[in-house]
């Protein structure tokens, strides 16, 4: 990368896009609405159980100009959803400036082991052990999606949910590859648990992107 194309990319004006599409939103408080979606490229946090690992390295998705990146988005919704990748390993404050300035509404999917820049209306944060979140992010997050893979992971929810603010809605929602297994015991957890709610990937279900 020249130094011209990383000083674009330092201010958030290129993106490492790995694609953008407009769907219904599968997972989380805004399940079943339509939103159009940007992937980032680019994430260090290494799930094993991702789903989107082809995301992970930034290299692998081309350089694009964010203006061209937010005249795509406007012409589909006035919802838009940042996710990655880790989009927060990049400034995101010339994407939503310009995002915002169209009168579109600003959502992430963050795991937020890096610094909040960007303007959001909506902050979901989705922690994950390998790297865990910024405390400006948990002080910030409008929800808190917890991925249960297995038994241990409900305790690593109740720990990330004393470091929300009382308002954060709380999800857990089971692992795509597990989901048969852990579904049950969520079911039962979120019964006898009520401060938390269930979160189901139902694009999937709808075999839709």
């Amino acid at each position: 990368m020249d130094d011209k194309t990383q000083q674009l990319l330092n201010k958030g004006e290129i993106l490492p896009l790995m694609e953008e599409f407009y769907t219904i939103q599968g997972e989380g408080y805004h399940t079943g609405t339509a939103a159009y979606f940007i992937r980032v490229g680019g994430c260090d946090v290494g799930c094993h159980w991702c789903d989107v690992k082809e995301s992970w390295n930034a290299d692998l998705h081309p350089a694009t100009m964010t203006n061209l990146i937010v005249q795509n988005a406007k012409k589909y919704s006035d919802t838009i959803v940042v996710t990655g990748g880790e989009p927060l390993m990049y400034n995101m404050d010339y994407l939503t400036e310009h995002l915002q300035s169209e009168g579109l509404k600003t959502h992430i999917e963050t795991s937020g082991a890096y610094n909040l820049t960007g303007k959001w209306d909506w902050i979901c944060l989705s922690p994950k052990k390998n790297k865990l979140p910024l405390q400006e992010v948990y002080d910030n997050a409008n929800e808190l999606k917890v991925i249960i893979y297995n038994k241990n992971d409900f305790q690593f929810a109740e720990e990330q949910a004393k470091q929300v603010g009382s308002d954060c809605v709380l999800f857990l929602q089971p692992e795509w590859s597990n989901q048969e297994k852990m579904t049950p015991m969520i079911v039962d957890y979120v019964m006898n648990n009520p401060k938390w709610k269930i979160s189901l990937q139902t694009h999937k279900y709808l075999n839709i992107p």
